[in-house]
């Protein structure tokens, strides 16, 4: 079998692409990207089941034409891009998974059910790290409770490693500021409300080794989904939260406008902002950890649950601890989001993730399975009560 992994020279698709290459189910892993060279490295940090291909995702001919007769495609380009591989997997008759789009695309993502029903194929939205592993262990907290009141995600990071970089991007920069700069949604008494960038400031204890950390809400996607799905269960409150070292003067990139698309004129050059401070990023090496940097930042993702179980008030936490892949070079991030994105497509490779249309991960994704998978691969989840915490902390042997 062969799978295509769209942006796979990029931060989690290089990930991706190491993951299915070493994971014995595809003969062939296709590294497609813009940046043939970005490829080419994902390409020969992966054995020799991988293979580079130079690939503009915009082109949907193009890229339906190397995904024909792949058993899956994985999109690990920026969101911005979602709309246009699914258009093309589609064509090519290939299930299809991307790794989130920020809320708004997601709901753009989801009106396209009916065509991908009609195709009889399947395309999951946002089955990464979060939106994925987020949304699969809160469902499946939610699954004992009778009633479900609010479902709060809060996600944490921290960096362990002494004397690196105050700042570095372990997931689209352009992505990250549109985080910090556009009006969080909250689904709130029943209906989608908007609520500033960066307000609903609080402060959590997360499990080790990240500990109390402020969070804000941020615009993502859980809410895009969840509401619906937990429908039944009477869910009426659904809030993301995110904070760790850097988010601060991620919100003041955002605010000088270094997240714009739109082209300015610099000394009779037309500069997009997005665009320049990716190659900055690039030339400064701060676009994944830099070369030589010891790996030891952590991520914890804590989802609590509100509502009611055998007529009497409930409370559960959904946890997962994300850690670095130091033998890989990789960020918590980097390794969570392409680790979660190739589990689903072996799962869905081996028939283990079934449907047709345009679902959710929590609506196709088995949780147990799925979390047996992440436990293989080093990252611990927890649903208390009824399980045990999270092990205690300790650092992973990659």
């Amino acid at each position: 079998m062969r799978v295509v992994v769209l942006g796979g020279g990029g931060l989690t698709g290089r990930a991706a692409v190491r993951q299915l290459a070493v994971g014995g189910i595809f003969e062939e892993v296709v590294a497609a990207d813009v940046d043939r060279s970005l490829a080419e490295a994902a390409v020969s940090a992966s054995g020799p089941r991988a293979r580079a291909a130079p690939l503009d995702v915009r082109d949907r001919s193009a890229t339906a034409e190397l995904l024909r007769g792949a058993a899956v495609a994985v999109n690990a380009t920026p969101y911005a891009y979602n709309l246009d591989a699914m258009a093309a997997a589609r064509d090519a008759g290939v299930p299809y998974l991307d790794f989130g789009g920020l809320f708004h695309t997601t709901r753009r993502q989801l009106e396209l059910d009916r065509s991908w029903r009609e195709a009889h194929l399947l395309a999951i939205p946002g089955l990464g790290q979060v939106p994925g592993v987020s949304n699969v262990l809160a469902f499946a907290a939610a699954e004992p409770l009778e009633r479900v009141d609010s479902v709060l995600l809060r996600d944490g990071w921290r960096d362990l490693h002494v004397g690196g970089p105050e700042l570095s991007f372990t997931w689209s920069p352009g992505t990250f500021l549109d985080e910090m700069v556009r009006p969080a949604v909250v689904f709130e008494d029943g209906e989608y409300r908007e609520h500033p960038p960066m307000s609903g400031v609080e402060e959590f204890d997360f499990a080790a080794p990240v500990g109390r950390t402020k969070v804000y809400r941020t615009l993502h996607s859980e809410p895009a989904t969840l509401p619906s799905s937990l429908r039944a269960k009477g869910l009426r409150h659904c809030e993301w939260k995110e904070g760790g070292p850097g988010i601060e003067l991620l919100k003041v990139l955002g605010q000088l406008g270094l997240g714009s698309e739109e082209p300015l004129d610099v000394r009779g050059a037309r500069v997009v902002p997005r665009e320049f401070l990716t190659a900055l990023l690039r030339r400064e090496h701060l676009l994944g950890p830099p070369a030589g940097a010891v790996v030891d930042d952590w991520e914890v993702l804590d989802i609590e649950l509100r509502g009611s179980e055998h007529g009497r008030p409930a409370v559960r936490h959904a946890v997962a601890r994300f850690p670095p892949w130091p033998a890989w070079h990789l960020a918590a991030t980097e390794y969570a989001v392409g680790t979660a994105g190739a589990i689903g497509a072996e799962m869905i490779a081996g028939g283990e993730i079934a449907g047709e249309g345009v679902l959710p991960p929590e609506l196709c994704v088995p949780a147990p399975a799925f979390r047996r998978e992440l436990a293989r691969r080093g990252i611990a989840t927890s649903i208390a009560p009824p399980e045990a915490p999270l092990p205690v902390f300790g650092r992973q042997v990659a």
